[in-house]
């Protein structure tokens, strides 16, 4: 059964660097998130937005855009740990993104969390975490990336 990391303050979360922090539930990609994402972007290749086109193509099936994937991040990683004390986050940066495996529609994903660092600073913490996007049944990750959220004391970025 997957548990929800709550940390009290910055003491607490900073006591869990190194740490794996956990995992989220599984999500499922649907082709309605991918036109929608499209529709957002402007990206309507038709790997993604035309099920008979790619029903013929490399993959089956139409796959989810690789952004698509990096953007359901915060959304994963806020069911695996959240700190109390501070008036919201948000998300200050990545610095390493790679898309390692393709995100057929109808697919699980999942993250799991890894905390790197802690960096305090004015009205709050900048975190560093390596997330790995798992992709159900599949040996390869869909995304690693290492994101990098802001808790926030004030509302006010760093």
């Amino acid at each position: 059964m997957r548990t929800m990391r709550s940390f009290v303050g910055l003491d607490d979360l900073e006591r869990a660097v190194g740490e794996d922090l956990g995992c989220s539930a599984w999500r499922e990609v649907t082709q309605q998130q991918i036109d929608l994402f499209a529709d957002a972007t402007g990206d309507h290749q038709w790997i993604h937005v035309d099920p008979d086109a790619a029903a013929r193509g490399p993959f089956g099936r139409t796959i989810a855009h690789g952004f698509l994937t990096l953007s359901l991040v915060p959304v994963l990683v806020s069911e695996i740990y959240t700190v109390g004390g501070f008036r919201m986050s948000v998300n200050y940066g990545c610095n390493k993104v790679r898309f390692t495996a393709p995100v057929p529609v109808g697919s699980r994903l999942r993250a799991r969390a890894r905390l790197v660092s802690l960096d305090r600073g004015g009205s709050g913490a900048r975190c560093i975490l390596d997330v790995t996007v798992e992709l159900e049944g599949s040996d390869r990750p869909a995304c690693v990336v290492q994101p990098s959220p802001f808790w926030c004391r004030d509302g006010r970025r760093p």
